[in-house]
């Protein structure tokens, strides 16, 4: 039997990484309240270094490595946003790291992490094609794998998201995380849920690709078919065995939603929540945007903005 994310390895990674992963500040974003009619607050991980919330569980992950763990290197698979962080992590602390990322991924993604010194290898397009190849070279070269979602260590990391949420507005009473493979939504449903069990926790997920939904209308994990979305740092196609249960768990509802519905909510995150953000960000607000979900007029709601990595011919494209 698995052992699953605790609370209390939550608290632990935000008491050892203070010197390497930003806390974020809450934004109140009065001009989105007119448009989706409740009182929203924003958790802007795009303000972390490397523009992401994945910094968190990397570090964690990092940290947790023996010695000679380090001196062998790192690897990981990526989309993007996981390989930045543990780009970012593995330069901090000195440690080698080997990243493979899709042929499509954001070119500022894959000049970011060659930046911090990672050897970049694009390969591929899904997760299991990227997969493949890593397991090739770590079993040539003996790097430890720090995965992008399926690690209890890693989710404890991400969860610090929820934990600062809940110590710097209290008296939330929804918090709307977008989902891909789920360590981000495990980390923060488990952290909300530990501090105020009355706090809703919302799932939104792009509906080309809804691993989530489908996995909890056939009521174990499924696999579902990869498809092109917007939200790049999204397409991952199953769900995880360290999140799965954990979601399923404490998470109240997971949506879905439309590629167009999450462009008409990058432009409204845009130019009325002043954030510069990448499409999977926006899931939440896209969901809110397209009644998806609903609350009343005084409802606080904090949205999770995931990251911030977006290329400048895209963004000019996706909000003409």
């Amino acid at each position: 039997m698995i052992e699953l994310t605790k609370f209390e390895d939550v608290k632990k990674a935000r008491q050892d990484f203070p010197d390497y992963v930003k806390h974020t500040p809450i934004l109140r974003a009065e001009k989105l309240d007119e448009v989706l009619n409740h009182k929203v607050y924003l958790k802007p991980e795009c303000l972390q270094t490397t523009g992401s919330f994945k910094v968190r569980g990397a570090t964690n992950k990092i940290l947790s490595l023996t010695q000679e763990e380090k001196d062998k290197g790192i690897i990981a698979s990526s989309s993007g946003n996981h390989g930045l962080g543990v780009a970012l992590s593995s330069n901090m602390l000195g440690v080698q790291c080997t990243l493979i990322l899709p042929t499509n991924a954001p070119k500022t993604k894959v000049d970011g992490a060659k930046a911090l010194g990672a050897n970049v290898i694009q390969h591929g397009f899904g997760s299991i094609e990227r997969y493949k190849k890593l397991y090739e070279i770590m079993d040539e070269e003996g790097q430890t794998l720090v995965h992008s979602y399926n690690d209890p260590v890693l989710i404890a990391g991400q969860g610090t998201v929820g934990y600062e949420i809940m110590l710097d507005i209290p008296d939330v009473d929804v918090v709307v995380v977008p989902l891909g493979a789920g360590g981000l939504l495990a980390g923060v449903c488990l952290a909300v849920k530990s501090m105020n069990p009355n706090v809703k926790v919302i799932g939104v997920e792009p509906e080309a690709i809804p691993r989530y939904t489908e996995s909890f209308k056939a009521g174990h994990p499924v696999e579902v078919e990869l498809k092109d979305t917007l939200a790049d740092g999204l397409m991952v196609t199953k769900t995880g065995e360290y999140t799965y249960p954990l979601i399923e768990k404490y998470v109240d509802e997971v949506v879905t939603v439309s590629d167009e519905s999450i462009q008409k909510a990058l432009k409204h995150t845009i130019f009325k929540g002043k954030v510069l953000v990448e499409p999977s960000a926006v899931v939440g607000i896209a969901a809110a945007l397209s009644n998806k979900i609903q609350f009343s007029t005084e409802t606080k709601v904090c949205y999770v903005l995931t990251g911030g990595n977006i290329d400048a011919e895209v963004l000019n494209n996706l909000i003409k």
